[in-house]
């Protein structure tokens, strides 16, 4: 396996025009051998997401005790003592919200005060409004969330602004002139 590009020499880096003859040389070719167009754009492929090496397809047709086993041990343990009336009573919710909308577009929001409630494959693409002890907070739910608490993703403060430093007791007092 040849490097992509010569090392620097002792002189320093490789000039513009022997950098862009490089480039001219690594350019894709086309069937017939010639330069492929460069104006056609790029087809845009997507990352296909897996939680812990199993993809998402599998994940959701998985039960509670195998994606439970998959989860980290504080959710394990949440799974392990038994899944309660209120975050299946969400998950309800949630599918019926899901089913009543139609292609393409996001499904209504389902508020909840479920801080606690550990995100399941089954909850992507829904929208939960999560409470976060004054108003409640949309949370659109993606892949990469699972796992998580929903209260991690509504936050339960505002996060100060700090003013401009030297203004400690002069703030309020400033004379107008």
């Amino acid at each position: 396996l040849k490097p992509l590009w010569p090392k620097p020499s002792r002189f320093g880096l490789l000039r513009e025009a022997q950098l862009a003859a490089l480039y001219a040389l690594r350019a894709p070719l086309d069937s017939e051998g010639a330069m492929a167009d460069e104006d056609q754009p790029k087809k845009r492929t997507f990352r296909k997401f897996s939680y812990r090496g199993i993809d998402l397809d599998k994940l959701l047709d998985m039960s509670n005790q195998d994606l439970m086993e998959l989860f980290r041990a504080r959710q394990r343990r949440k799974f392990s003592r038994g899944i309660k009336r209120a975050p299946i009573t969400l998950l309800k919710k949630l599918r019926k919200s899901k089913r009543e909308t139609s292609y393409g577009e996001k499904p209504e929001a389902v508020k909840t005060h479920l801080r606690s409630m550990v995100i399941v494959p089954e909850m992507i693409g829904s929208v939960v409004g999560v409470y976060n002890g004054k108003q409640f907070i949309n949370v659109e739910i993606k892949p990469e969330m699972i796992g998580h608490y929903l209260a991690e993703f509504s936050i339960t403060y505002k996060p100060i602004k700090h003013g401009r430093a030297g203004m400690a007791g002069k703030g309020a007092f400033i004379p107008l002139k």
